[in-house]
């Protein structure tokens, strides 16, 4: 059985990715900051399906302990960088310690992460690295500058890594979520005017589901998907093309 390890899998994106390929047959590591009952809710309904699983916690805006997780990540098969940190502030506002704790999690982490997980991947020939971007890699928020940078920058390292790691049978690839139904876009959405506005903003008329973006991941860590490598995925509605 291969073992996937996912970031961020208390909710959301992560958790539908975690379910998702625990129905495919990978067993699970699922992974957040602190241990929180939302983890181990995810946990409980993970083995509900049949599936198996055990939880990872580490805090990855501290990059001590984003080393610290290298023993659980080293046996890992595929390796799904979902955890991200946003803050919303107008950019001549926005302060030295902020833009390190995204930068730290958002993108420092993930090359941790990877550094970890690829030897294992190299010595078995077979191996899925996806990294979870943003819509804002195309449409950048006005208030959320360096998280946009900063998933603009992961983004560029999966790049890289796609062709350098290709002949080891590892595959390497972005998955860009737009304006998706979320806890983290709950409260902004909550405002009518504003929601209305977004919802405006995407063609085809609706927000997605964590599902939406489960479903792509769940090819790019299959057979069927060995031949994509190298690409950022948007699963946004169309609305990087508006």
């Amino acid at each position: 059985m291969k073992t996937a390890f996912i970031t961020g899998s208390s909710r959301g994106i992560g958790r539908a990715i975690a379910l998702r390929l625990a129905k495919d047959g990978f067993r699970v590591v699922l992974h957040g900051a602190t241990e929180s009952d939302k983890l181990l809710e995810t946990k409980k309904a993970v083995e509900q399906i049949g599936g198996e699983a055990e939880i990872a916690v580490g805090d990855l805006c501290d990059l001590n302990a984003a080393k610290a997780l290298s023993a659980k990540v080293a046996d890992a098969d595929v390796l799904i960088l979902n955890a991200s940190l946003q803050y919303r502030t107008p950019w001549q506002d926005i302060s030295t310690d902020a833009a390190y704790e995204q930068l730290n999690c958002n993108f420092i982490s993930s090359l941790l992460l990877i550094q970890a997980a690829v030897p294992h991947m190299k010595e078995s020939g077979w191996g899925r690295i996806i990294t979870i971007g943003s819509v804002q890699e195309a449409k950048p928020h006005p208030d959320m500058l360096v998280y946009s940078a900063s998933k603009a920058a992961q983004t560029n390292m999966m790049q890289s890594l796609s062709l350098q790691l290709a002949k080891d049978g590892i595959t390497v690839n972005n998955v860009a979520p737009g304006v998706i139904n979320t806890d983290r876009n709950l409260d902004a959405l909550s405002d009518p005017v504003y929601a209305e506005k977004v919802k405006n903003s995407i063609p085809v008329g609706f927000y997605g589901e964590p599902e939406d973006c489960a479903g792509i991941v769940s090819l790019l860590c299959s057979e069927e998907g060995r031949y994509i490598t190298g690409q950022s995925i948007y699963v946004d509605g169309g609305k990087s093309v508006q």
